[in-house]
């Protein structure tokens, strides 16, 4: 069983040299003027993942906390934008997960999220109007679980810790009653651009089966290079 590396942070800022499968897809933001550099930031495919549910889950919840919209309604639009995201997650994060041997992780988000949908559509058009007061509790824990899976089969700190934030926010809701959705879209937001946004730890495959040769040395190669600047 492969351990925790505890060479590398946790978190840390981003690293220009990445990996084969980190530049499939990479998208670069640079804004500058004349000489001037302004912004640049760039993501990866997996981050684009986070960006994309992190941008779902900020509609999701803030709707729910602050419009006047009927829970048939927001029923419908939550299952449209969890299709598109598990959607979305498949079709970026597919050659990724390929290349690490983490297929399962996508099926796990992915079944996680169907389960989530069809509790939330069962509560709000069938007979459970006992779940619907605790969608915000259903939510957080679905996605500590899936934190806790991700960072086991990632070997990633950052990945359970999240986890760990996400259950201790699911305790809490209890406490404040009136802002469950807000509190809930905080952290399952806040915790997706977080990730989003930096370089977390985690164990690659340098093995990988559908990597030519040219392309595991030059992961290898990249990988020397992020550790000789820790």
């Amino acid at each position: 069983m492969t351990a925790f590396s505890p060479t590398q942070p946790v978190i840390r800022i981003k690293q220009d040299a990445m990996d084969v499968q980190d530049l499939e897809g990479l998208l670069r933001i640079n804004i500058q003027v004349k000489d001037k550099k302004l912004l640049y930031v760039f993501y990866t495919r997996i981050d684009q993942v986070f960006i994309l549910w992190g941008v779902i889950c900020t509609v999701i919840f803030l709707a729910a906390q602050f419009l006047s919209i009927g829970w048939v309604e927001q029923a419908i639009i939550w299952s449209i934008l969890t299709l598109i995201g598990s959607w979305g997650t498949y079709r970026l994060a597919w050659y990724w997960v390929s290349v690490e041997r983490k297929r399962w992780v996508v099926y796990a988000w992915i079944g996680l999220m169907i389960i989530g949908i069809i509790v939330t559509n069962w509560s709000i058009f069938g007979n459970g109007w006992v779940v619907l007061p605790h969608l915000s509790s259903l939510w957080l824990g679905l996605s500590a679980i899936g934190y806790l899976i991700t960072g086991w089969g990632l070997r990633s700190r950052a990945f359970l810790s999240c986890g760990v934030l996400h259950l201790v926010a699911l305790a809490l809701l209890s406490y404040i009653p009136t802002w469950q959705f807000l509190c809930s879209g905080c952290i399952t937001a806040g915790s997706l651009f977080f990730l989003a946004s930096f370089q977390w730890d985690m164990y690659s495959d340098h093995d990988s089966q559908i990597l030519t040769e040219k392309q595991k040395q030059f992961n290898l190669d990249q990988a020397k290079k992020r550790l000789s600047s820790l």
